[in-house]
């Protein structure tokens, strides 16, 4: 799939289909992650690929707003070093490769940030250094995705050359 056309289709996705994810594709979207630039090529992240269906009920049991993760095909757990002042945005960065690499195979994806980190951290033994920021659960939609988004028209959140100046000049009345 071309790029720009995977953007513009991706949408968040809660709701999989039972159909397994291959095993060379779920290395793949990690390796996407894997792949990802990262500041002062730092590759601080790290990841846990979470694919038995009791792990994901776990992560299920310590998430605050991810009760959908149960089920999906597989889940990443992204672990980041809080110690760099960049890792939220390398952790975005990671995430949104993995996500679109996923999409381009026709695998839909959704991030949840409500953790239980204590939790989390015994139940799949993430030493304490380590933020989990964030976990990403893959799968198979259930249905036809559309890929229709609801975004603003760039007019409205872009500027040209500084804040204020319509990207777009409105025609003179």
């Amino acid at each position: 799939m071309d790029t720009y056309e995977c953007i513009k289709t991706k949408l968040d996705i809660h709701d999989f289909s039972s159909r397994m994810v291959p095993p060379d594709l779920r290395l793949k979207i990690l390796e996407a992650g894997r792949l990802t630039g990262s500041e002062r090529n730092s590759q601080h992240w790290r990841f846990i690929l979470v694919r038995e269906r009791r792990s994901l009920e776990r992560l299920m049991d310590d998430s605050i707003s991810g009760k959908w993760i149960k089920a999906a095909n597989f889940a990443i757990i992204v672990l980041t070093d809080p110690r760099y002042v960049f890792n939220a945005l390398d952790t975005g960065r990671a995430i949104q490769d993995m996500q679109l690499a996923a999409w381009n195979y026709g695998v839909a994806s959704g991030i949840f940030t409500g953790i239980r980190a204590e939790e989390l951290r015994k139940d799949f033994n993430i030493p304490t250094e380590l933020n989990p920021t964030a976990v990403v659960g893959f799968g198979y939609p259930d249905r036809k995705i559309i890929g229709k988004k609801s975004r603003k028209p760039l007019e409205d959140i872009a500027f040209l050359d500084k804040y204020g100046n319509n990207l777009k000049p409105k025609k003179p009345s």
